[in-house]
């Protein structure tokens, strides 16, 4: 029997933006990890012959340090998205035209470094909006996958702000950091967001687990790691189990800081699982990888956008308007966040 489709992607936050999101001046500098964690976490894909989309940033792209490293994805057959081009989780805020030259700016400084135009987006933070929808339908991209369906985004956010020590201004502009719980009543599959004059865009969740809405994704798995790799292994069968139930390929998410160690970036040691060494993460992501790999065939984004846009009805592509989830396909459009 042929394995259901699923998708890999890795969203390439850097140092830098990581430290400018929680507020530390230190990201001005640009400071990298890339040169080093890149070829890295391409030998640990090519060892298991997998392919998946890194979604870049454009500040980075731009930059001389960085250029030749982000070749190399492309090079080893693996796809590029646009991840914006400053990184500011706080995207959704931004007016259309500022939106409109994040991403433009992105992309060519993206095309420029990799020698690929990327088709598909991914706000930082799970940042998005209707300007910013429309934005990418105009430019013609294939799909958009910023939305995260959970209700657990204000619990994150209170984690993130309890490790910082912003200003109120600061701290107004990431107020809705990671999403509110509405974000919970938003669809796990894949569906289609309809945009005004007959324009639309198809939306990829990461996902999370059906009914439940947990994440599942790479960080939460490691977290839940360093107490018990019992535990989570438990979790994550059971995510497995309720897409299989709800056949759903999960679009699965990894992040920079599922392959280093507190060696490699020890400035970044607020972060949850950032006190894991980098040897027990391989070993760690290197279980979860074969585990996924056994249920699903893993694909790049695009391939499984693809798949989603011109497969069997099966699929199940939902359309969304405003807050409210539609259970059957209607034509809708979609005004406001």
């Amino acid at each position: 029997m042929t394995k259901p489709p699923a998708a890999l992607s890795f969203d390439l936050d850097n140092l830098w933006s990581y430290l400018k999101t929680r507020g530390d001046d230190g990201w001005r500098s640009f400071p990298t990890y890339l040169p080093r964690l890149i070829p890295e976490v391409l030998e640990f894909f090519d060892r298991r012959s997998l392919r998946l989309t890194f979604f870049v940033v454009g500040q980075d792209a731009a930059l001389d340090i960085n250029a030749q490293v982000l070749s190399r994805p492309v090079q080893a057959g693996h796809e590029i998205g646009n991840h914006s081009f400053h990184h500011e989780p706080w995207l959704h805020t931004y007016p259309p035209e500022r939106i409109e030259s994040e991403i433009s700016d992105a992309e060519t400084a993206i095309t420029l470094a990799t020698g690929e135009r990327p088709e598909g987006f991914r706000g930082p933070g799970f940042s998005w909006s209707p300007a910013l929808l429309k934005t990418l339908a105009v430019r013609g991209y294939l799909y958009d996958a910023s939305t995260l369906p959970t209700f657990i985004g204000p619990l994150g956010r209170r984690y993130y702000f309890a490790k910082t020590s912003l200003a109120p201004a600061e701290r107004a502009i990431r107020k809705n950091l990671y999403g509110g719980i509405a974000d919970g009543l938003r669809p796990v599959r894949s569906y289609y967001w309809h945009l005004g004059s007959g324009k639309r865009l198809l939306e990829i969740p990461v996902t999370t687990m059906p009914w439940l809405k947990l994440p599942f994704h790479l960080s939460y798995l490691l977290f839940l790691g360093r107490i018990s790799e019992s535990l989570m292994r438990a979790y994550l069968a059971a995510a497995v189990a309720l897409c299989r139930a709800a056949g759903i390929g999960p679009s699965f998410l990894l992040h920079p800081l599922d392959f280093l160690g507190p060696e490699d970036a020890p400035g970044l040691a607020f972060f949850p699982g950032m006190d894991i060494t980098k040897k027990r993460k391989l070993s760690l992501a290197g279980m979860v990888m074969d585990v996924l790999a056994g249920h699903f065939e893993l694909l790049p984004l695009g391939r499984y956008a693809r798949i989603v846009r011109d497969g069997p009805a099966s699929l199940n592509i939902r359309f969304c308007e405003k807050d409210t989830i539609h259970p059957d396909p209607i034509e809708v459009d979609h005004d406001q966040r």
